[in-house]
């Protein structure tokens, strides 16, 4: 075997060891996976909820020391405040007040690009909260996003310019984010032919209230090519997204 081989060898052994291994602990109260997104191209993600906001600065601080990047969501103004103090000036603060998340990086973080482009729709404006989840999930992965908000079925003239927008642009992925009875998704699958992955939301009430009409009724759609998450989901909407639109991606940037 030769030198170069035993080299990359040993190197890949040691990254895969890395991956491994990369779970830090963090006192008594959290274990940060440093290594996710080494691993599996996926960034750890802090949920803020139920957390004390001493609690949500000092993992993010460790986040931030680690890997240069810390991305918090469900965060409360509190917490907000508590992540801003504790942190020095070399780093940057993100916050998106709709979505209540934030993204804390690091002076010396570089973002990475991979080409992968994710498209979000929704149905009203009450769903842009977790479509904004999702895009800043999608956008850390290393995705261009693009977004049409309140294009639901009520109106469904105001869909069709923003889908052929989105296949012009050539995107890999549509997260159709939706409450209510959660149509849009099915008719958005129903008309492009690339994957569809739908979100319910909460925004709804009466019968089949708190998103659980919209769940159903993405579950039981007729359009094949759609996939469904969870109410509320949209962080493991952008992150699904993004695996999907990144894999594409590297083929692009290969072929051009």
């Amino acid at each position: 075997m030769s030198s170069l081989k035993k080299f990359e060898r040993s190197r890949r052994l040691f990254e895969k060891k890395e991956r491994m291994l990369a779970i830090a602990s963090l006192s008594r109260f959290a274990k940060l996976d440093v290594g996710r997104e080494k691993r599996k191209g996926l960034p750890e993600v802090i949920l803020a909820e139920g957390k004390l906001a001493r609690d949500v600065a000092k993992i993010s601080q460790a986040m931030v020391k680690r890997t240069g990047r810390a991305i918090i969501s469900r965060c409360d103004p509190r917490q907000v405040r508590a992540v801003r103090s504790g942190l020095g000036n070399g780093s940057k603060v993100e916050y998106f007040p709709r979505s209540r998340m934030v993204v804390v990086k690091s002076r010396s973080y570089k973002p990475r690009r991979t080409g992968g482009r994710v498209a979000i729709l929704t149905a009203g404006t009450s769903d842009i909260p977790i479509a904004e989840e999702a895009e800043v999930i999608a956008r850390e992965m290393g995705c261009e996003t693009r977004s049409f908000y309140d294009v639901g079925v009520a109106g469904i003239h105001r869909l069709f310019e923003p889908v052929s927008d989105l296949l012009g642009w050539d995107c890999d992925v549509i997260l159709v984010v939706a409450g209510r009875e959660g149509a849009l998704p099915t008719v958005v699958a129903g008309i492009v032919d690339v994957p569809v992955i739908g979100v319910p939301t909460s925004r709804s009430y009466g019968f089949g209230e708190k998103g659980l009409a919209a769940l159903a009724a993405m579950l039981q759609s007729c359009s094949l090519g759609m996939a469904v998450v969870n109410i509320d989901g949209g962080v493991g909407a952008g992150a699904v997204a993004a695996l999907m639109a990144n894999r594409v991606g590297e083929y692009r940037m290969r072929r051009d």
